[in-house]
């Protein structure tokens, strides 16, 4: 019943990844209507949006891309393209939107992949992405930046995007929400520990995560943010 990518439930187990998660899918639903005829999921994994956008937008094709390297989350779930992370195999202009969640943190070389997102999209295509900027290593050793909307705002422009709309996920009382979560579920503590502090902490992360709903985040001097999420146009 729940998948912990659209079915999220809020429990003890996951106070981790709960609000992560939930923010990827709060910005994926608000650019939906964006969303039409052939979309490319860069990075796809296991492609854990592709029913509900096909459901809930005008997208008519999914394509699932990921890299030839690319961890393996579920056995029975491939992409449809694979790829160097130097050359996507489509030709220029051969879709109308793309979309990649948490994918640029692990790229080595963020403008070659813009690059070839741009290159591939059609003339007036959409690209929507989400970034973490509070979050720990993962996927080790291939985890390499975190950015801010100012250094990844330059990047898109740089590769020739326009129109760019960057928005936080989170300020300071969700940033401190996930770090209490991440703190509390992934740091190094006995098991019985964890468990007592995961009951005492979820209604405080519960209470944060509220504070923080609806608030506008701007990107000011000493502003937190738990991530980013965004649009840009070619």
């Amino acid at each position: 019943m729940y998948d912990n990518f659209i079915k999220i439930r809020f429990k003890k187990s996951n106070l981790d990844s709960y609000y992560i998660r939930t923010s990827i899918f709060n910005g994926l639903k608000k650019a939906l209507p964006f969303f039409d005829g052939n979309l490319l999921d860069i990075g796809c994994g296991k492609m854990p949006y592709r029913d509900y956008i096909l459901n809930n937008s005008n997208v008519e094709e999914y394509t699932g891309l990921d890299i030839e390297s690319a961890i393996t989350y579920d056995q029975s779930v491939q992409p449809d393209f694979s790829w160097d992370g130097h050359v996507m195999p489509f030709d220029d202009h051969s879709f109308n939107c793309a979309f990649g969640t948490e994918v640029l943190e692990h790229c080595p070389d963020p403008e070659k992949i813009l690059k070839e997102v741009y290159r591939v999209l059609k003339p007036g295509g959409v690209f929507f992405f989400t970034v973490p900027f509070l979050w720990p290593l993962h996927e080790v050793p291939n985890d390499e930046y975190r950015y801010t909307p100012f250094s990844l705002e330059r990047k898109l422009n740089s590769t020739g995007f326009n129109a760019i709309k960057i928005q936080a996920t989170g300020g300071w009382h969700a940033s401190m929400a996930q770090m209490l979560g991440l703190w509390v579920r992934r740091s190094d503590m006995p098991n019985s520990k964890r468990k007592i502090l995961s009951i005492i902490l979820k209604p405080v992360i519960k209470k944060l995560i509220a504070m923080d709903t609806n608030k506008k985040v701007t990107f000011k001097e000493s502003q937190m943010i738990t991530g980013l999420t965004g649009i840009a146009y070619k």
